[in-house]
């Protein structure tokens, strides 16, 4: 049961990036001197996912713009000797089997997900969120593939937060532990309060479905927000393991950027520009007699 495909939910408006996204799709803003959705595709690739679908709405035509070929570009960087930035050119056209459909309506993540239906058929598949970037030194997709391929189960990506905090995500409760870092999942909460919570463990933007999961979208009614939440598809399935397969988490505690939100996309720059052969001393000391300022 190898996975190939992935689907990339792109269709949001990132108003909370306004004015910046008025004419830019949030994706395309640029961690250092690659965008955002660079860094997913890439991660998607590493993992062995070689047929990408993104899915995007209105205002959205950077995003093909970026992973198609510019042979002008090219050419110009090619005549310059400029190696370097032509490879970095050339590798965002070349990094998979790209295809994209609009999403439509804005009626949430499941149904951007449902989307894909056509193009995943009966496949297994992964969701990654456009804007979750989980550092590329650490591993989470690759972990939950193999949970996937060995239980036959959907997959989903928690992480541990301050309960503060947990109203901000889908909520997992879990019960049997099959491996120090795989849970059952029991049941799911989108954006629960605090002290209702089941517990500390969120659902973070990574996803490993069966196609089964489908069949539940199209029978999911509107949820929290007005919206057809993926969360309440999922909480349908871990309750009817027999109907798509049952849910279980892999718990994630290394690096993960939400750069859909302005402090954590700042943080996300930096972290990342600190550990880069290039600039990475330089700004390192200029952090440092900064810090002294504040």
């Amino acid at each position: 049961m190898v996975t190939t495909k992935a689907v990339i939910p792109v269709a949001g408006m990132g108003t909370r990036f306004l004015p910046a996204t008025k004419a830019l799709p949030k994706e395309m803003l640029p961690l250092v001197d690659k965008p955002v959705i660079q860094y997913v595709v890439e991660e998607a690739v590493a993992a062995g996912l070689s047929d990408l679908l993104l899915i995007t709405g209105r205002n959205k035509n950077a995003l093909e713009n970026h992973f198609d070929r510019v042979a002008e570009l090219e050419q110009a960087l090619e005549a310059k000797g400029d190696s370097g930035r032509l490879f970095q050119v050339q590798e965002s056209s070349q990094l998979a089997d790209i295809h994209y459909t609009r999403q439509g309506d804005p009626r949430g993540l499941g149904h951007a997900v449902l989307r894909a239906k056509s193009h995943v058929g009966d496949n297994s598949f992964a969701v990654l969120l456009g804007d979750d970037v989980i550092d590329s030194r650490d591993y989470i997709l690759e972990r939950m593939l193999q949970v996937h391929e060995e239980s036959g189960d959907n997959v989903i990506a928690l992480m541990q937060v301050p309960k503060s905090q947990i109203s901000l995500y889908g909520c997992a409760a879990v019960g049997f532990q099959h491996a120090p870092d795989v849970y059952q999942v029991s049941n799911l909460v989108e954006k629960p309060a605090a002290d209702s919570a089941p517990s500390d463990l969120a659902v973070i933007g990574r996803y490993v479905l069966n196609s089964e999961i489908f069949s539940i979208l199209e029978k999911t009614q509107p949820g929290r927000g007005g919206e057809i939440q993926l969360t309440d598809a999922l909480e349908y399935a871990a309750a009817n393991p027999d109907v798509a397969g049952g849910v279980r988490g892999v718990v994630f505690s290394g690096r993960r950027y939400d750069t859909g939100d302005k402090l954590d996309f700042i943080k996300a720059t930096l972290r990342i520009a600190v550990d880069r052969d290039d600039i990475g001393s330089e700004l390192r000391s200029w952090l440092k007699d900064f810090a002294k300022d504040l």
